[in-house]
């Protein structure tokens, strides 16, 4: 019987052609790790039979080890001391790819154990003859510093960084110039208070400006990248300087590169804030349209990514492209986020002179078979009429047109835009309310029906059949959403107001089915308001339902005029694609673990300071009968406890003690207990007379309540010097303000 031996894996045959006496098997041997590694395979129990093959003439086989040990460096430190002596022997050889190498391997191994040996090295490549080695040199001091900054410090890298600045070869000033700025953002970001004062801050002179403006064109299009962001922190002295950095950088804007043309963009644009002459402002404004217009013929990813910059340079100069609008249009083959960011700059610059051409453009993609790009141009078009008084008209034309067509969604949406021209343009187009009218049969979506109603509650005395109409919406009113359920109880009330003779049935109505069935808070403290109002001074109801309200319009910016600033200088970044502030989604915007921890105990303490203020509360709300008067009448309670006081009377009890300590199941039923344990009685021996429940209709049912069918809606006063029945004036403690609801 023969024993069978163990089966071989694949990594006892890596294993075994490393080791192997052939340079071409080795070879082909790390090119097979390097692929395993690649596509996820755990090969870390090779390291020893790589770092082996270390050493070696063959740079392709060089960079393959190198490759393999920065990956795996951080799971093998102990072994990567192994390596050590070939890198420094490697920062010694005569070929510098083979300098630059050794040096740039040592710094993204981020190995605690190798940082020590990599400062010797790093000192003579600084100063190595091939610029090649210097340049990689400068990017392995910043990566130095974000592992341990002191030691950059001690061993003055810093100095010799701000020397290099002067360097003769272009590139070595931009990995220089970009190794200080990251430095800088990381010394900063540790120590704001100090960073001014600080060793590690990059400030640049007027000579370093001079040095960068020179290196600026002769640089690859990553360091003009960091040269220009350089250029667009430094403050300049005076006018004179700003003119010429914006004379030096504006031939940027023929870069084939965009992320070159939008760090140009930028500069000039920090820059122009200084410059006092018109015709150079309006000279570099020109200048900028067909860069930026070029950035369109991009792949889409980056087409977005330009639209988004656009959009936030408009914001602060929508001259830049006033009459470039045509190439903003959507091509049928854009994806529906470029589509979206086209609309939003179409109308950012509508005006006048361009509007015709941009409401027909809008009426085709109305027609599109894109659900959400036709819901979006439609309120495109409601935008532009907004924004041009004198295309209102036209614009308004072509919605009707859209709603002729009788498709749903573009009916629905076209309505919703009706109600914001109507609000800005009130008693202007009441022609059309007929056609809105008599699509009421197509709305289904809350938005829409709520945009209807409202218009139908504005103009309701214009409108013969209001009342039947907004009887519809009552008829299913909880059925509604909550919008919907808001708009129908302030139109009803508009309509009472506009028509009280007629209403008061399907007022009366709403207001029962708001205040009784609704199960939302905000209707129901709505239909309150509403009902103490009609029932106490129509006059003062028919001051704020019927106000006059502002004529709303179209924001020029979407961020705050602080927050633009600061945006316009991250352009070409991040923060000015999302539009917001770089802090809210990297760095100190982010929760850690230690943050997360922080946090959960500042919330513990909230949540048992919220439980005594909760106990507080409750026992405030003992001295008051009812929720809803809001009488000016000073209380004539002469005793008892109030505010801490009251609680801390209350603690005697097991439910509030549990609150207190944070024991309790159930919160909810332990507020309840505590609420109905303590008598609702006032301790004074003369009690305040309450005004009436039925007074406002809410103590019984709208047929028993007095002024015949509405309950005493129409009477302007109420009589609160009646004194209530002895048995309402000594409630039991169970009939709390929970049953009001």
């Amino acid at each position: 019987m023969s024993i069978r031996g163990p089966r071989k894996g694949e990594n006892y045959e890596l294993s075994v052609d490393l080791n192997s006496e052939y340079r071409e098997k080795r070879k082909d041997a790390i090119k097979r790790v390097i692929a395993s590694m690649t596509v996820g395979k755990d090969v870390s129990g090779l390291f020893p039979d790589v770092l082996k093959n270390m050493q070696t003439d063959d740079l392709e086989q060089k960079k393959l080890v190198y490759l393999y040990l920065i990956n795996y460096a951080k799971t093998q430190p102990e072994l990567v001391i192994l390596a050590v002596n070939t890198f420094v022997k490697d920062s010694d050889d005569p070929n510098p790819l083979v300098r630059a190498l050794a040096i740039r391997t040592m710094g993204c191994l981020r190995a605690e154990k190798i940082i020590d040996y990599l400062c010797d090295p790093l000192q003579k490549a600084l100063r190595d003859e091939n610029p090649y080695v210097r340049k990689t040199a400068a990017l392995c001091v910043a990566k130095l510093y974000d592992l341990k900054p002191e030691l950059v410090i001690e061993n003055g890298f810093l100095e010799q960084l701000h020397e290099m600045i002067s360097d003769s070869n272009p590139m070595v000033v931009a990995n220089t110039v970009a190794a200080l700025t990251d430095i800088h953002s990381a010394s900063t970001a540790n120590q704001p208070s100090t960073s001014s004062d600080s060793s590690t801050a990059f400030h640049i002179t007027t000579p370093i400006l001079n040095k960068l403006l020179v290196a600026l064109n002769e640089c690859s299009e990553w360091g003009r990248v960091a040269i220009l962001n350089a250029l667009g922190r430094y403050q300049a002295q005076d006018d004179k300087e700003s003119e010429h950095i914006c004379e030096r950088v504006v031939p940027q804007f023929q870069h084939i590169n965009g992320s070159v043309v939008l760090a140009a963009v930028k500069v000039v644009m920090i820059h122009l804030r200084k410059v006092r002459r018109e015709e150079l402002e309006k000279q570099l404004i020109r200048k900028m349209a067909p860069p930026l217009v070029t950035l369109l013929s991009s792949p889409p990813e980056v087409q977005w990514v330009a639209l988004r910059n656009i959009n936030l340079l408009l914001q602060k100069r929508p001259e830049i492209l006033s009459n470039e609008m045509r190439v903003f249009f959507c091509k049928y083959n854009d994806p529906l986020y470029v589509k979206v960011e086209k609309l939003d700059i179409m109308v950012r610059l509508a005006h006048e002179r361009n509007v015709d051409a941009l409401l027909s453009e809008l009426k085709e993609y109305a027609s599109e078979v894109d659900v959400d790009f036709v819901r979006k141009s439609v309120k495109a078009i409601g935008q532009t009429a907004v924004k041009i008084e004198e295309a209102a008209e036209k614009c308004v034309n072509v919605l009707l047109d859209l709603i002729a067509t009788r498709v749903s969604y573009v009916v629905q949406e076209a309505i919703v835009v009706m109600k914001d021209i109507f609000r800005k343009y009130p008693s202007t187009y009441e022609g059309v309310i007929p056609t809105l009218c008599a699509n009421l049969d197509e709305l289904d979506e809350p938005e829409a029906k709520a945009s209807l109603i409202w218009i139908i509650g504005e103009y309701a005395n214009k409108i013969e059949n209001a009342d039947d109409l907004l009887t519809l919406f009552v008829d299913s009113f909880t059925e509604e959403a909550y919008p919907v359920q808001l708009q129908t109880l302030t139109a009803v009330v508009k309509l009472f107001l506009k028509k009280p003779d007629s209403s008061q049935g399907i007022v009366q109505r709403v207001l029962n089915t708001a205040t009784k069935d609704c199960d939302s808070p905000d209707v129901r403290d709505r239909a309150y308001i509403y009902w103490r109002l009609l029932s106490m001074d129509p006059a003062a109801a028919k001051s704020v339902v019927l106000s006059h309200r502002p004529p709303i319009s179209i924001p020029r910016t979407t961020v705050a005029p602080a927050v633009l600033e600061e945006l316009i200088g991250e352009i070409g970044s991040l923060a000015s694609v999302y539009h917001k502030p770089a802090e809210t989604f990297i760095g100190k915007g982010r929760l850690g673990a230690d943050a997360m921890q922080k946090r959960a105990v500042e919330e513990a303490d909230e949540s048992q300071l919220s439980t005594q203020k909760a106990l507080q509360t409750v026992v405030a709300g003992q001295q008051s009968e009812n929720l809803l008067d809001f009488g000016d009448e000073p209380s004539t309670d002469g005793g008892g406890l109030s505010g801490l006081a009251a609680t801390q009377t209350m603690l005697s009890q097991p439910a509030a003690a549990n609150l207190i300590a944070g024991t309790s199941s159930n919160p909810l039923d332990d507020l309840v207990s505590i609420f109905g344990n303590v008598s609702m009685q006032p301790m004074s021996a003369t009690p305040t007379p309450a005004p009436s429940q039925a007074a406002f209709g809410f103590g019984q049912p709208p047929s028993a309540a007095p002024g015949g069918a509405f309950g005493g809606l129409m009477t302007p006063t109420v009589s609160g010097s009646s004194t209530s029945p002895p048995t309402q004036q000594q409630q039991k403690p169970e009939e709390d303000l929970l049953g009001l609801f």
